[in-house]
C-alpha cells in the first residue's frame, strides 16, 4: 500500500506525522520505504532514519513521469509512503501539474491530509469539503487533526467533520513541546547533526500509536503499477570517496545508487576525523552545513592538506554547495574566518539571508571537462553564503539561465580536475551525472 501525506499548506507537521508513522510502521515489523516530494535533503535524512531504509526524492522539476514512477516501483515497502511538500494543490504551476496532487494521482496513493487545527473549530468543515470538490480524481482517504488544543476542541472538530463531510478521521494529535524539532535553513535541522534524533523519532511513533488509528490507515488498500527490475550491478573496478558525516550529509540515494549500479565502490570518509583520503580513483563532497562545524573542520589540518594536494595532482573531484565551501581557502561566519582546504582561491562569506534559493536552469559552456552533458541542465540551489576574491580569470563548467550560482551568471568552477559548483545536480531527467563523472574519472585513471 502506499500512503501520501500531504496538508492545506506548509508548516502543518507532515514530516513529524511522517516520521511517527515510519517508526510506528517499522515497530510493527513492517517494511516501510519513505519518498520525500521535491529537492529537499533534510526531511530524507529524517525519514532514513524513522524507517529504517534509504530514503528517495520524487521531483518533477528534475525527473521525467517516467523515471518518478520507474524509481517509485524499484522501491517498494509492504508500506510505502510519500511525504509531500507545501499544500496538497501547491507547486510551480497556476493551472497544476507539478503539484503533491498530481504526484499522488500518479503514483496511485491515498492521500492522508494533515491539518493544523490551531485557531479553526467547525471551519474545518468547509476546508475539507472544498480539498475534496477541487480535484475528484484525487483520493483523499482520510484526514489526521494536529495540534489539537484538548478535549473540547477535539470533539467539536471531529463533529464538524463527522456532521458536514464523508471525510474518514484517521487520528487527532494534541500539541506537544516533545514534538518540535529546531528549524533552519531548509527547514528541519538534520538528523545527523541532532544526538537525539533517535529518541525523538521514538517520541513521535508512541504519539502517533497512541492517537492515530493505524490499522484504519492499513485498511487504505490501494495498487501501485507493477515493478520494473532491479539494475544490473557491474563488478566494481573503480573506488569513489565520498564525504560523508556531520558536516556533508546531502546525497540523494538514487544518485549513490547510480555509482554502484556503474561497477563503482564508494568509500565513505568523515571530514571531522580522517586524516586522510581513502585509496580512491575519485571524489566527491556533496552539501551539508560546513559552517555548523567549522572549529572541527579547520582543526583536522591532516586531512586538509591530502585534500588539497590530490586534487592539484589531478585527483577527479565533484563538490557541491557545501563541499565548494569547504574547498575554498576559507569560510567566514559571524565575523570570523576559518581555514579551509584552499584548492579554490576565493573566501566563502556566509550571510544572513539566502543568496541562491530555488530551482535553477543550466547549460554547459565550452569549458566542461565531462562528456555527453546536456544542453539544459534542471536543478536546484540553497546557499546561505557567497564566494569572495574570485580570481577573474577562473574558468567555468556552467551559465546560469535561472538561478544564482557562483556570480548570478556562471556556476561550476574548473580547476586541476576538480568541478566545483553551488548547484545541487541530481542524476535523472537526461542529465546522467554520475554517469558522466565516472567516465571523466576513466579518461584521467
Amino acid at each position: 500500500m502506499s500512503i501520501y501525506i500531504s496538508a492545506a499548506h506548509k508548516s502543518s507537521g507532515k514530516t513529524v506525522v511522517s516520521l511517527g508513522l515510519c517508526a510506528a510502521f517499522k515497530a510493527q515489523s513492517h517494511k516501510v520505504q519513505a519518498f520525500k516530494k521535491g529537492p529537499d535533503y533534510i526531511d530524507p535524512i529524517w525519514l532514513s532514519q524513522a524507517s529504517g531504509n534509504p530514503c528517495y526524492n520524487l521531483d518533477f522539476y528534475t525527473m521525467s513521469k517516467q523515471e518518478i514512477t520507474q524509481l517509485f516501483n524499484q522501491q517498494q515497502g509492504n508500506i510505502t509512503l510519500i511525504e509531500g511538500n507545501k499544500g496538497l494543490y501547491d507547486g510551480m504551476n497556476t493551472t497544476g501539474g507539478d503539484a503533491n496532487a498530481d504526484m499522488a494521482k500518479l503514483l496511485n496513493s491515498s492521500v492522508i491530509l494533515v491539518i493544523d487545527t490551531n485557531g479553526i473549530t467547525r471551519g474545518i468543515a468547509p476546508l475539507l469539503m472544498g480539498y475534496q470538490a477541487f480535484d475528484r480524481k484525487v483520493n483523499i482517504a482520510g484526514v489526521i487533526l494536529n495540534k489539537v488544543a484538548g478535549e473540547r476542541h477535539q470533539s467539536k472538530l471531529i463533529q464538524a467533520i463527522e456532521h458536514y463531510t464523508d471525510m474518514p478521521i484517521l487520528g487527532a494529535i494534541r500539541r506537544s513541546k516533545e514534538l518540535i524539532i529546531d528549524e533552519r535553513h531548509l527547514g528541519l535541522m538534520p538528523a545527523n547533526e541532532l544526538a537525539q534524533s533517535q529518541n525523538f523519532i521514538d517520541c513521535a511513533g508512541k504519539l502517533i500509536v497512541d492517537q492515530v488509528d493505524l490499522d484504519k490507515i492499513l485498511a487504505l488498500n490501494n495498487k501501485t503499477i507493477s515493478n520494473t527490475a532491479a539494475p544490473i550491478v557491474e563488478p566494481k573496478h573503480l573506488t569513489v570517496a565520498v564525504a560523508k558525516d556531520k558536516a556533508f550529509g546531502f546525497y540523494y540515494q538514487d544518485d549513490l545508487d547510480a555509482f554502484t549500479s556503474l561497477g563503482v565502490k564508494i568509500e565513505y570518509f568523515d571530514t571531522l576525523k580522517a586524516t586522510t583520503l581513502p585509496k580512491c580513483d575519485g571524489l566527491f563532497i556533496g552539501g551539508g552545513f560546513p559552517e555548523m562545524q567549522l572549529d572541527a573542520l579547520s582543526a583536522n589540518q591532516s586531512l586538509m592538506t591530502d585534500i588539497k594536494l590530490k586534487i592539484e595532482q589531478g585527483l577527479p573531484t565533484y563538490a557541491e554547495c557545501g563541499g565548494l565551501m569547504y574547498l575554498s581557502q576559507a569560510i567566514i561566519h559571524q565575523g570570523k574566518s576559518h581555514e579551509m582546504v584552499g584548492v579554490i582561491q576565493a573566501n566563502t562569506l556566509m550571510t544572513s539571508k539566502p543568496i541562491g534559493r530555488g530551482y535553477v536552469q543550466l547549460t554547459p559552456t565550452d569549458k566542461h571537462p565531462w562528456d555527453g552533458v546536456a544542453e539544459q541542465i534542471y536543478a536546484h540551489e540553497f546557499h546561505y553564503s557567497k564566494l569572495q576574491n574570485i580570481n577573474p580569470k577562473t574558468h567555468y563548467a556552467y551559465k546560469v539561465l535561472r538561478g544564482v550560482g557562483v556570480d548570478n551568471m556562471q556556476d561550476g568552477i574548473l580547476l586541476h580536475n576538480l568541478l566545483a559548483t553551488y548547484t545541487h545536480l541530481r542524476s535523472v531527467g537526461g542529465n546522467h551525472w554520475v554517469e558522466q563523472f565516472i567516465n571523466f574519472i576513466k579518461t584521467k585513471k
